[in-house]
C-alpha cells in the first residue's frame, strides 16, 4: 500500500520544517512490496521516533501525557482485545520511549492500564472515553500531531500497521481536528 510512502513524505517534510534533516529514508519503495518488505516500515517508525525526540522539550504537558497513554491503549486494543503479553509489550515501548521519559514511568503505566482496562471491559464505551481523552490534546497542534505520531510508533513497532490500527489512528486524527490524509491514512 502506498500509505508508507505518503507517511515518509509527510515525515520528511516535517523534519525539514523543524530543521532536523538527515535521518535516512530518502526514496520511495514499491507500493505493495513496501508492506511486506519491512524496510520502509522500520524507516518510518525510526523517522517518527526522531521527530518526536526533536520535540521532546515541547512535549511535557499533562494533556500530551494523558492523550498519548490513551492513544497507546487504543492502538493496543484496536482489534477489540489486549492479551497480557501485548499489554506488557506496549508498556515496555512506553517506558522506553525517549519523549515519554519526560514523565514518571509509574504515571504512564497507571494511565495506560486504566485505559486498557476500560477498553477490555466494554470496548465501545471505553473507546468513546479514550477518544475524549485524546481530544484534549487538540488545543495544541504540535501535541496533537505528536499524539498521532506516538500512536504510529506503537502500532508500527511490530513492522505492520493492521487495518484496525489504521482505523483507530484515523479516528484519533478526527477528534484532534487533524487530516488523516496528512498521515497517509
Amino acid at each position: 500500500m502506498a500509505m508508507w510512502d505518503k507517511i515518509k513524505d509527510q515525515a520528511k517534510g516535517l523534519q525539514q520544517a523543524q530543521g532536523s534533516r538527515g535521518s535516512g529514508g530518502h526514496g520511495h519503495s514499491g507500493s505493495r512490496s513496501s508492506r511486506s518488505s519491512g524496510g520502509s516500515k522500520a524507516q518510518m517508525v525510526s523517522m517518527l521516533k526522531s521527530q518526536l525526540t526533536s520535540l521532546k522539550t515541547e512535549l511535557k504537558s499533562g494533556s500530551y501525557r494523558d492523550a498519548s497513554m490513551a492513544m497507546c491503549a487504543l492502538v493496543a486494543a484496536a482489534d477489540g482485545s489486549v492479551d497480557p503479553a501485548e499489554r506488557q509489550h506496549v508498556e515496555g515501548l512506553i517506558v522506553q520511549n525517549d519523549v515519554l521519559q519526560n514523565f514518571p514511568p509509574e504515571q504512564l503505566r497507571q494511565r495506560f492500564n486504566k485505559h486498557v482496562d476500560q477498553l477490555a471491559f466494554n470496548f465501545q464505551q471505553g473507546k468513546t472515553e479514550v477518544l475524549q481523552e485524546i481530544a484534549k490534546a487538540a488545543k495544541k497542534p504540535t501535541e496533537a500531531r505528536a499524539v498521532v505520531q506516538t500512536g504510529f510508533v506503537v502500532a508500527g513497532a511490530d513492522g505492520y500497521i493492521s487495518p484496525p490500527e489504521e482505523q483507530v489512528l484515523r479516528e484519533a486524527c478526527s477528534v484532534l481536528g487533524l487530516s488523516a490524509q496528512e498521515f497517509g491514512l
